[in-house]
């Protein structure tokens, strides 16, 4: 099972009712950890064309804010690590409008996309609007699908073969969507969906508190999901989703001891 780590947004905050944000000085402990495991921090695309995938972990952000440009990739580089970010192309230069009533975050611009691109950053689809892909008609599932690649094919001259699915949500007909769209992979959020595989990429969210201990079981908490998900069925809902309470009350006692 590959190790693929998802974030959002790096940044200073009060309130975060979707624990979606973490500091800049917690992400660059995390990154440190990274480094201090003789491991690297790389795009999806690396670590899915890499023979040995022991010494990667693939990083990830969601939505593509603005704050990944101040805070995250100046700490990437000074590292020499590379990361997959997913956009939503619809919306460059807006904000989180589908987070409402929750704080409002800028979203990256085009020049953003540009200058991330060129510093080794995958750049990626979050859709074009960031709708539940599983809500949308044929027609407007493939409008999601073709025209979010576009857009950023267009920016970056990167082929964004990648998609991560926005709110996790994907079923037989989205995947077959995107096979048939010609995306080389996709990602979920922490919730598995079936079996593991080129479409269905479960990730380990990494939170704001999370330090070495947590981290460090960060891949045996995946694995207990996806065993979880493949006996009993469970729902998604929002960003993140239900925690089955054995794993929640391990990761608690990891963060406490961390």
């Amino acid at each position: 099972m590959p190790a693929i780590w998802m974030y959002h947004s790096v940044d200073h905050y009060t309130y975060d009712p979707y624990t979606l944000t973490v500091t800049p000085d917690n992400f660059e402990s995390q990154i440190r950890w990274i480094y201090k495991q003789d491991k690297r921090g790389v795009t999806m695309q690396e670590l899915l064309s890499a023979d040995d995938r022991s010494g990667m972990i693939a990083l990830t952000f969601d939505d593509g804010y603005a704050d990944f440009m101040e805070h995250a990739l100046p700490v990437l580089r000074r590292y020499d690590f590379t990361a997959s970010l997913y956009i939503v192309s619809g919306l460059l230069s807006q904000y989180n409008k589908w987070d409402e009533p929750g704080p409002r975050k800028e979203l990256m611009s085009a020049d953003d996309l540009r200058r991330a691109s060129d510093a080794g950053m995958e750049v990626a689809s979050h859709g074009l609007t960031h709708t539940a892909l599983t809500t949308l008609d044929d027609k407007g599932l493939a409008r999601e699908l073709t025209r979010s690649r576009e857009i950023l094919r267009e920016i970056t001259g990167q082929p964004a073969d990648g998609i991560c699915y926005p709110y996790g949500f994907a079923d037989g007909r989205v995947l077959d969507a995107v096979r048939a769209a010609g995306y080389a992979y996709g990602c979920v959020t922490v919730d598995p969906y079936r079996e593991q595989g080129p479409f269905a990429y479960t990730r380990s969210c990494i939170g704001d508190g999370y330090g070495s201990l947590r981290l460090r079981v960060a891949p045996a908490e995946k694995w207990l999901r996806t065993q979880l998900r493949r006996a009993r069925p469970v729902r998604a809902a929002g960003h993140i989703a239900a925690i089955p309470p054995l794993i929640d009350g391990i990761a608690r006692l990891a963060d406490n001891l961390t």
